[in-house]
């Protein structure tokens, strides 16, 4: 998976995941991409600061500052922006998780091996997700294998 931060029309910033940069163009192209927000469907990427993670720092980094203007995901509100309660972001994540869940193959404990596949070539370029150890996360961060984490909340409440 990959990641772009994205922005609407709005000024509302917030992430996209996808199976590759290609998958970003073609679902941009097909309008299918909505600012979980506000709804525009006028969306555009967004400037990203590098997140580069060595070996030492690993799992111990601060977020990067959100940039002026974006929406923090906090249950403080700034005027101008919308307010992103708790209940909101859960309800975000939850939509995610559906989006991944629809748009790329779980590959389970095998996530590692299977993203190293697709990196170096020797398997179809494809969106995937699944388990990997903070052991093989760290391997495949070195090897520049493009990953992401997000948090994987169950679809209910119940």
């Amino acid at each position: 998976m990959i990641r772009f931060d994205l922005k609407c029309t709005d000024n509302h910033v917030f992430e996209g995941w996808f199976g590759s940069s290609a998958d970003y163009e073609s679902q941009k192209e097909r309008g299918l991409l909505e600012c979980p927000i506000c709804g525009d469907g006028r969306i555009g990427k967004a400037p990203m600061a590098p997140n580069v993670a060595s070996r030492k720092d690993f799992g111990t980094r601060a977020p990067v500052p959100v940039p002026t203007g974006s929406t923090p995901a906090t249950t403080g509100s700034v005027e101008g922006e919308v307010e992103i309660t708790p209940a909101r972001m859960v309800a975000m994540l939850r939509t995610l998780r559906r989006h991944v869940e629809q748009n790329a193959e779980h590959v389970g404990t095998k996530f590692a091996e299977e993203a190293r596949k697709i990196h170096y070539g020797e398997a179809e370029e494809r969106g995937i997700y699944g388990e990997a150890t903070p052991e093989e996360v760290e391997d495949l961060q070195d090897e520049g294998v493009e990953i992401g984490s997000i948090p994987w909340l169950p679809d209910s409440d119940h």
